[in-house]
């Protein structure tokens, strides 16, 4: 498996694996796949530091960071996601996007990055905690999606 920035070509693959997400599963609360131009802007962000899973040729995963939030205080801090394809789930795909993204944002001198994985989602946490990110709270019934009430649990890790 080879991990490496996105490139325009892995837009559609990308947006493919989310968006099953966005329609299938609860694990983002987007219940409608993001537009190609939402991609596009997110790979021309230079500090999102977007990242591909390649295997045998084919995008497998994928991981980014966005801003926590836009006020300036919290500039140090990113928020993280990673998503893998099925088939792909349980083979240290996860592991490996987050290992290379953790390192980049360290590198950018980012001191902390959040999670948000919605519950129950035991495969993620336990992504999550092998990384060390440690879980700091539960929001309950958070979001609304396929006919339930959804808790999101944050987790956080200092970098530095």
């Amino acid at each position: 498996m080879d991990i490496r920035r996105a490139l325009p070509a892995d837009l559609d693959t990308v947006a493919d694996i989310y968006g099953r997400e966005a329609r299938e599963g609860h694990a983002t609360f987007d219940v409608e796949p993001r537009p190609a131009t939402w991609w596009e802007e997110k790979l021309a962000a230079t500090d999102d530091h977007f990242l591909v899973a390649e295997h045998q040729g084919r995008v497998v995963g994928y991981a980014t960071s966005g801003a926590f939030r836009p006020k300036p205080a919290y500039r140090h801090t990113r928020e993280s996601t990673v998503y893998v394809a099925p088939g792909h789930q349980g083979l240290g795909t996860g592991r490996a996007l987050y290992d290379a993204l953790l390192a980049g944002l360290a590198d950018d001198g980012v001191h902390l990055v959040v999670a948000a994985v919605a519950l129950p989602n035991p495969a993620s946490l336990a992504l999550h905690r092998a990384c060390g990110f440690e879980e700091v709270g539960v929001m309950r019934e958070v979001g609304r999606k396929l006919g339930r009430w959804v808790d999101l649990a944050w987790l956080q890790k200092v970098l530095g």
